[in-house]
């Protein structure tokens, strides 16, 4: 079953490809979607074809800041009814453990996890998806930056924002949307707090009417039951840059025991074992096409403790050793001189 996306997500992309000389249209039909939809917000459309969209939009229109730029126009009523709900939590933590429990209203391949790591918190975002998606993930970040911007103003500081992905050409865009540091080539995708800042009170919350968004949103047709592949999937995508994607840590928080993940998985003729592996064979593609990233980062990034472990898993896997396949892939980007490593989270 092919995960889905509300149709929400193309929000703004007509004006932006408009604005950068494309024919949204022609965009649209190219990536086998129906112009009509980007006026029907809560239909659900297939989350491969909306990233692909991103994809060849930025690339035609010579725009690395695509999805960005579709950021910086959205509303937080973008979220649906989601929105009425989030409004009114108490706390900016609040808010985000709510968002995480709706996300499959919204997304079904955007994964969130707040991390705290000892002052700081992380707010890691990945997607799911086996296509590129640069623009879909810098989208999804800058979102979320404008929901916190919505609904805290002055009271939203984020300290630090991270990529995965290489920089832009020119980062003078995203240094301005954010307003405040942007690490590309990190270890992460996501936002970072100070700990304090997500405990402060929300001001403007109403816990009746936080009431009467989960009222409204529990009769909402579109809630379908989720496949338990795709719950796994995203939270591996999750936890193994930080080391903890074992089945036990996935099982715990999807809120079950590792002996009912495991007889659910089987029931589906699935496995732990190969799941956690096509999710590394995805990431180690992504990550080795980013030629900022050592191969000990990479390695780090996909849960593996030591160099040597991470080749001799490649090289069972992909048929030759991870420098190999890196000089042999056609989409490379081109390495800047001098340009420094992934880096760790820094205050």
């Amino acid at each position: 079953m092919a995960a889905l996306v509300r149709a929400a997500a193309l929000t703004n992309f007509s004006e932006v490809a408009q604005e950068l000389g494309l024919d949204p249209r022609a965009a649209l039909r190219s990536a086998g979607i129906r112009a009509e939809l980007t006026r029907q917000p809560d239909q659900l459309i297939d989350a491969d074809r909306v990233a692909r969209l991103f994809e060849n939009a930025a690339r035609d229109a010579r725009c690395e800041s695509f999805g960005l730029r579709m950021a910086a126009r959205r509303q937080l009523s973008n979220f649906g009814v989601v929105s009425l709900l989030l409004m009114h939590q108490p706390t900016l933590r609040q808010v985000l453990t709510t968002l995480i429990e709706h996300l499959h209203l919204l997304n079904e391949k955007l994964a969130i996890e707040v991390e705290d790591v000892g002052d700081l918190v992380i707010l890691r975002e990945e997607l799911a998806i086996e296509v590129p998606a640069r623009q879909s993930i810098e989208l999804a970040i800058g979102v979320l930056y404008r929901m916190g911007q919505a609904l805290l103003r002055e009271r939203w500081l984020p300290r630090r924002v991270g990529f995965t992905h290489a920089p832009p050409t020119d980062p003078s865009f995203h240094r301005s949307f954010f307003g405040c540091p942007v690490d590309f080539d990190a270890g992460y995708n996501g936002l970072v707090f100070r700990a304090v800042d997500l405990d402060v009170a929300n001001p403007t919350a109403d816990p009746v009417l936080a009431d009467y968004a989960r009222k409204m949103i529990s009769t909402l047709p579109g809630d379908r039951q989720r496949s338990i592949d795709q719950e796994v999937r995203k939270a591996i995508y999750l936890m193994l840059p930080t080391g903890r994607a074992t089945c036990k840590s996935v099982a715990s928080g999807l809120g079950m025991s590792m002996r009912t993940l495991q007889r659910e998985l089987g029931a589906n003729a699935l496995t732990f074992k190969a799941l956690i592996n096509e999710v590394r064979q995805e990431l180690a593609r992504r990550y080795l096409a980013n030629t900022h990233h050592s191969l000990g980062e990479v390695a780090a990034m996909l849960g593996y403790s030591t160099h040597s472990a991470f080749t001799r898993w490649f090289g069972g896997e992909f048929g030759c050793s991870p420098d190999s396949w890196r000089s042999r892939s056609a989409d490379r980007p081109v390495r800047r001189a001098g340009h420094s490593r992934a880096r760790a989270v820094r205050r």
